[in-house]
C-alpha cells in the first residue's frame, strides 16, 4: 500500500489522462492516483476505468461526478477520499503534463524527509520558470502571486500553484467544508488557510510547461473571483473565520 496519492481532476482530458497515468506509475517511488472526473463528454472516464480492469488495479481509482462543478470541489471531493483511506501524503496535479511528474518525488521528500507540512511546486522561487505561455500570461500570473503576498502576508511566491504536497494532517485539520473557493482562489485559499493554522510550508523549484494537447480550463472569471477572493480572505482572518476543525483547536503544528 502506498503511502502516497496523486489527484487529478479532469474535464475532456482523452489526450493526456492515459500518458500521464503512465508517467506517474514508471517513477521508481510508488504513488497511487484518484481520478476525479467531471462528467467528461469526451470518454475520458471510459480511458481510466479501462485502465483500471486492464493493468492497474490497487493502484488506479477514479470518482465521476455529474457535470463540470469547479477544480475546488473535485480536489475537496479528491481529499475526503483520500482521507477515509490510510494515505499520508496528497498530491494536487494536472492532467495535461504542464506539471511534470518526475518533480513528485521531489514534493514528497520535501514533507516526508524534510519535515515541511505543505510543498508547492513553485514556479517563481527561482525566477519565473514558465515554458509556452503568452507574455500576458506568464505577467498575470507572476503579479497575481505578488498581489497575494501583499495583501495577505502570505510568503510564498507562487500562491496560486496547483502543484502540491499536502501532509494528512494538515488536510485533517483544515475544516474543507469552508473552503469557499471553485477555481484559480481555491489554490489561494488552501495555501493560505495552512499558513493561518501554522503549518510549515516550502516552494520547490519546478518547470512549468503550458499543455500541448486538449484545451485550458482558464477563463477571466477565475481571475476575477482570485482578485476579490483575496480580499475576501484577509477579512475572513481578521474576523476569526478562519478556522481548523472544531476537534482539532489545541493539537496543530505550530511550528515556524
Amino acid at each position: 500500500m502506498s503511502d502516497s496519492i496523486v489527484l487529478i481532476p479532469t474535464y475532456n482530458e482523452k489526450e493526456n489522462i492515459e500518458n500521464i497515468i503512465r508517467a506517474v506509475f514508471a517513477l521508481e517511488k510508488d504513488f497511487h492516483i484518484l481520478v476525479i472526473d467531471d462528467g467528461s463528454p469526451d470518454g475520458t472516464a471510459s480511458i481510466v476505468h479501462n485502465l483500471i480492469s486492464e493493468e492497474f488495479s490497487g493502484r488506479l481509482f477514479i470518482e465521476e461526478r455529474i457535470g463540470k462543478l469547479g477544480l475546488g470541489t473535485a480536489y475537496i471531493h479528491g481529499f475526503k477520499w483520500a482521507l477515509a483511506r490510510s494515505y499520508g501524503y496528497i498530491f494536487e496535479m494536472d492532467a495535461d503534463f504542464s506539471h511534470n511528474p518526475d518533480d513528485l518525488p521531489r514534493l514528497y521528500s520535501a514533507c516526508h524527509d524534510e519535515g515541511y507540512d505543505v510543498s508547492v511546486g513553485s514556479r517563481y522561487v527561482t525566477g519565473v520558470n514558465v515554458v509556452n505561455w503568452p507574455i500576458g500570461r506568464v505577467l498575470m500570473s507572476y503579479f497575481a502571486s505578488k498581489y497575494v503576498r501583499v495583501i495577505t502576508g502570505l510568503n510564498v511566491k507562487d500562491t496560486t500553484a496547483g502543484f502540491v504536497c499536502y501532509r494528512r494532517k494538515v488536510l485533517e485539520t483544515i475544516d474543507l467544508d469552508h473552503i469557499r473557493f471553485k477555481g484559480y482562489a481555491f489554490q489561494i485559499e488552501m495555501k493560505y488557510t495552512a499558513y493561518v493554522l501554522g503549518f510549515r510550508i516550502k516552494e520547490v523549484s519546478v518547470i512549468f510547461v503550458n499543455r500541448r494537447l486538449g484545451t485550458s480550463k482558464m477563463n477571466s472569471s477565475i481571475f476575477g473571483e482570485a482578485f476579490f477572493g483575496v480580499i475576501d480572505l484577509r477579512r475572513r482572518k481578521a474576523t476569526g473565520k478562519i478556522k481548523s476543525r472544531p476537534e482539532e483547536i489545541g493539537i496543530i503544528n505550530r511550528s515556524s
